[in-house]
Formats: C-alpha cells, structure tokens, sequence
C-alpha cells in the first residue's frame, strides 16, 4: 500500500561533468522539481558527497540516494554520515539502501554469501543508530551491538530498500519504509512489485528515462538507444509483469541490440519510458502515480542532461 503522497524528481546523471553538478541541482529545484536523487555507480561518484553538495546548494527539495550498497560501508560510519546530512538538513533526505550490482560488488570483493540476510542485519541496525538506540543484537553479517551514537537527528530520514527480487520487495514491507524501482518503471511492474511488499504503506520510487519533446517520434528517436538495457538478464524482472513479456525476450534475444531498439513498437517505447510530448508525458506520469508510485524520477536521456531541465519540468502535473 503506497503512502498518499504524488511527487516528481529528476535524477542528477552519474557521469555529468563535474562543473555542472551544482548547478544541474539549483536548475532543478528552480524548475519545480520535488525531489532530487542521486546515485552511488562503481567508478562514478560517491552517494554521499553528492547528497551533502545537493543539499547545500538548494534550500526546498528532498534529496535521496539511491542506492548506497549495504556491503561497502560499515552500518555505524554509515549511520554517522547520514545522521550528520540529516541534522545539517532535517526532513530533506532520503536514503536508499540495497544490495549493489553483483558483479560490481564482486569486482572489489565485497559481495556477501547471503545477501538479504546482510541486507535486513544492516537496515535494522541503520535504523537503530539513527533513532538513537542501542546496535541490536550481533548478527551474521553485522556487529554493532551496544553502540549508540551521541548525534542524532531530530527527524530520522526514511530508509527505502532499491532491490527487486521477490524476497528482496518482502523485506521492504518488514525493515524498511519504501522502495526504490529502477528503471524501466512501467505500471504493471509498480502494481507487481506492490503485491508482494505485502499491505503496508510505504514509499514507492520509480525511476524511468525521460524525454521532453515537439512530437512522439522526436522524443523516442532520443530514448530509443538506452532501452538497449532491456537485453540484459539484470532487467527481466522489470519486463516479466507486462503483458507483452514473452514477445520483447525474445525481441532481445533474436536481434543486435541496435536492432532491437529499433523495432519495439511505439506503444512499448510509451510505457517503458517517460518520453514523448509534454500531454504524453504528463499521462506516463499519472500511470504511475495511479499504479502506486509516490515518487516518479525522471532519468534525463540526450547529449547535455543540463539543457533539457526545464523542459522536463513542463511535464510536471499542474504546470500550465
């Protein structure tokens, strides 16, 4: 059961150049954006300097990471750092923990044996340290029995799981308070995600590549490429609710990458992404929203991220 709030965010690209950053996040909150989120990438930037910088340089939007991975940093250091952005800045922060990408958390050797096992012992404990309790009880993966933090903020930030595996979406309606959907966030996938987080309110934030454009050709002949994604095993469970699951798997598997882009059908291309004029948009946007989402991200697709802000913010339900 989601919670009854209805926002919009727009994520700050990972490989935006460096010069641009500060000022990507002032256009965003000028343009009316609710939230901000940024994201924690191996060999891109840290989750949470961004976070600190974004909330620094803006004064009104919720800023939320997503994802910290759970194995790369000690829960009590991570509990100091976000303790400290949530004193500096209460009630504008969001934190998004999950399990990291296999292969990426492998590479620095980092990958656990159980890995939602190490992720509710790390949340549970998070969570504990933030509110100014005790650590829990030492667990398999995490120690911090008996410490307590001395600073700790007035308002606890949410804590929301970015996972997708079933088990994983069950976790979220225990320890946590929401969810963080990568993309693509079709509606069928928010309502199938919903389904097995249990009835619980929470959080639900989807993440999805947006395009802005004059016409429906235009803005997809932009967002086309990056659905190449969809080839890869790590996205089947954002394709397996929809209806049409069986015929893009096999889409993906008969043809080149570029080829397969290219050939699925409009309609597809509307719902997995956020693309097309501002009226389409707008309705991609209320899908959502109606499927249960309580935050709907848009992931800037073109040459310069920067230059497309505001016309993405013409999107925003209740702009004229």
């Amino acid at each position: 059961m989601p919670s009854a709030t209805k926002n919009v965010g727009i994520m700050l690209p990972r490989d935006l150049p460096v010069a641009e950053v500060l000022d990507f996040a002032r256009k965003a909150e000028e343009s009316g954006f609710d939230e901000i989120w940024v994201v924690e990438d191996l060999g891109y930037r840290g989750g949470i300097a961004q976070a600190a910088s974004v909330l620094a340089v803006t004064s009104r939007v919720t800023v939320g990471v997503g994802i910290l991975p759970a194995a790369v940093r000690n829960v009590a250091f991570a509990a100091m750092e976000i303790a400290t952005l949530a004193q500096l800045h209460p009630g504008r922060i969001v934190v998004g923990i999950g399990h990291g990408m296999p292969g990426w958390l492998s590479s620095v050797g980092a990958w656990p044996q159980k890995p939602l096992t190490f992720l509710r012992e790390y949340v549970v404990a998070l969570r504990a340290l933030l509110e100014g309790a005790q650590g829990p009880e030492r667990g398999t993966y995490v120690d911090v029995e008996g410490l307590r933090l001395s600073e700790t903020p007035d308002i606890v930030p949410p804590i929301v799981l970015g996972v997708r595996g079933p088990k994983s979406l069950a976790a979220v309606g225990e320890v946590a308070d929401g969810v963080v959907l990568a993309e693509p966030a079709a509606p069928e996938y928010i309502a199938h995600a919903l389904e097995r987080i249990g009835e619980v309110e929470t959080r639900v934030i989807t993440y999805d590549l947006a395009v802005v454009a004059d016409t429906t050709d235009a803005a997809q002949a932009i967002v086309r490429p990056a659905l190449a994604v969809l080839a890869e095993s790590d996205w089947r469970p954002h394709v397996l609710p929809l209806p049409y699951a069986e015929e893009l798997l096999q889409l993906a598997s008969d043809l080149p990458v570029d080829a397969f882009t290219r050939t699925l059908p409009t309609e597809w291309v509307t719902e997995l992404t956020l693309s097309g004029t501002v009226e389409e948009v707008r309705a991609g946007i209320q899908r959502r929203h109606d499927a249960g989402a309580t935050t709907v991200v848009f992931i800037p697709v073109g040459a310069n991220p920067s230059t497309t802000i505001r016309d993405l913010a013409e999107a925003i339900p209740g702009r004229r």
